[in-house]
Order: C-alpha cells, then sequence, then structure tokens
C-alpha cells in the first residue's frame, strides 16, 4: 500500500525479530518527532510482483481450514488495470507486491506439488517438493532462511530461489538477477498449488498452471533514524554466538574499522561507522 503511493514505512517492534523495524512501540513519538524534523533517513527495498496463467482463487471450501485460529484471509489479489496487457500468452497482471516471499507450495498434506522452473525463461529443473520459495533480500531472512537459504544484503538487488524439502540431490538456493523472472509451471500429474504471498493464502494453482515471479517497478521506502547496522541485528536478533573453541584466543572485537581517516583506495566502500560517529550522526 504505501509503495503504490510512494510512502515511507517506519516500523514499530511488536515482535520477536524485526529485522524491518526501527523502534519500540514506547518511542513512537521520538521517532514520529525525528521524521518531522527532517533527522531521518529513507531506504530503498526490492520488491517483488507478479503474472499468472489466470486470475488467483481461493476455493471457499479451505478459507475456514486455513485461515483457523488466525486473523481473516485476504482476498485473492485483483488484476492490474494499469499494467499493459502485452502480447497474448504473457498471462494476468495481477496488483500485489511482496516484500518478504511469494511461496508455491503443497496445498495436500499427504502429496507434494511438482513444478517446472524457469529463470529467465529457461528451465532450470523440475522439483518435487513441499514449497518454493521466490524471495527478496529483505525476506532473505525469514521463510527462505528457515528453509536453508542464504543471508543476503538488504543492499543487494536480486532474486532468492530456494527450493523446500525437494526430492532430487540439487537442493541448493539460486540466487537470480532482479532483471531475471522466475515462472513455476505446475506439472500435469501434481497435486494443488497454494500461493502464499508475504505469509497469506492468496491463491491456488491447478495442474497446467503458471505464476511468473520478478522485480516490481517500485520499490519500498524505509524510514531510518541512523545508520542500519543490519549485521548488528542480524547477530543480535537471531541470538548468534561465537564458536567456543575461538573463546582461548580472546574476545572479537565489535568493530573492524581503524580510527584514521578512510584511505582514498577504501573511499567508495559502505562501511561501519565508528561509534564515536554513529553518536554524534543523530
Amino acid at each position: 500500500m504505501a509503495a503504490k503511493i510512494d510512502g515511507a514505512v517506519l516500523g514499530i517492534d511488536l515482535g520477536r525479530v524485526g529485522f524491518l523495524t526501527e523502534v519500540p512501540a514506547e518511542d513512537v513519538v521520538r521517532a514520529l518527532d525525528a521524521v518531522h524534523r527532517g533527522r531521518a533517513a529513507v531506504e530503498e527495498r526490492i520488491l517483488l510482483t507478479m503474472r499468472a496463467s489466470r486470475v488467483l482463487e481461493v476455493p471457499k471450501d479451505i478459507d475456514a481450514l486455513m485461515g483457523y485460529g488466525r486473523r481473516p484471509m485476504l482476498p485473492p489479489p485483483q488484476v492490474d488495470r494499469d499494467a499493459e496487457a502485452g502480447a497474448e500468452g504473457w498471462g494476468v497482471a495481477l496488483d500485489v507486491t511482496a516484500l518478504n516471499d511469494v511461496v508455491v507450495e503443497k496445498l495436500a498434506r499427504d502429496r507434494q506439488v511438482s513444478l517446472g522452473v524457469y529463470v529467465g525463461g529457461r528451465l532450470l529443473a523440475s522439483y518435487s517438493a513441499d514449497a518454493v520459495i521466490m524471495a527478496t533480500p529483505t525476506g532473505s531472512t525469514a521463510y527462505s532462511f528457515a528453509a536453508g537459504g542464504p543471508v543476503v544484503s538488504p543492499r543487494l538487488d536480486a532474486v532468492i530461489f530456494t527450493p523446500v524439502a525437494p526430492h532430487m540431490t540439487f537442493d541448493r538456493t539460486v540466487v537470480v538477477a532482479p532483471d531475471e523472472p522466475i515462472a513455476v509451471r505446475v506439472l500435469p500429474h501434481s497435486g494443488q498449488g497454494a500461493v502464499t504471498i508475504d505469509g497469506h493464502l492468496r491463491g491456488v494453482l491447478d495442474a497446467g498452471d503458471w505464476l511468473g515471479v520478478y522485480a516490481a517497478p517500485r520499490r519500498l521506502r524505509v524510514i531510518r533514524l541512523g545508520p542500519h547496522d543490519f549485521y548488528g541485528r542480524l547477530r543480535t536478533r537471531l541470538r548468534l554466538t561465537d564458536a567456543p573453541a575461538t573463546a582461548v584466543y580472546g574476545e572479537s572485537a565489535p568493530l573492524f574499522r581503524p580510527d584514521g581517516p578512510v584511505p582514498r583506495d577504501l573511499a567508495h566502500l559502505h562501511l561501519a561507522l565508528a561509534d564515536r560517529d554513529a553518536a554524534g550522526g543523530g
């Protein structure tokens, strides 16, 4: 919703991980005051959007089951009437974006979903799996990470493809460029596939249906009140610990950065601010 109007988002931490959140709930007033005073920065995050072989639908008989014990389900995405239809065969443009991931997963517990997966229009492999995940770098620390995918810097523009419990030798993540679309086609004898967008069931794919996922033309603007220490958050919020074998050699310094001026051959690099710089930067 924010990306559509080029609005900026201030993340409020109400959960347990919250990589995108900027302030705890009790500091909302202070944070909004900083934004209004122009003391906030804005960073941009890649989003995903998609086209499908047909308009997505959620069968009524699974509405109650999938929504049991949770908030009401979101409706299937509408057709993006403003998108260029293009040539016949390119499918229906869906008016929806994903910040974390788009997942095609098995609908029946006892039957995997079988999919042909294409990158840039060419077949990568056919998977029989519990699910396949197409994630942004922002979503790399969510479902994709839990499925064994890599942690990807949010500064990188990329789309991360991660299979979940595939019945094949090749079970690795593939990281593709943002201009390389990923498409999945449900194979003829596969079970149905559920399409979830940022964790919400939004449609069901039948045999022969396909879904194309690619970087959206618009981005999400996220408010930052100070330097964004992604790797510090990664260490803290995933509770990373040092190898026990390193204890005998002493503790690692929290920051690898000399106090002197940055040399000219390193001036183009994105370096963590020294503690004194961060304290004075506001």
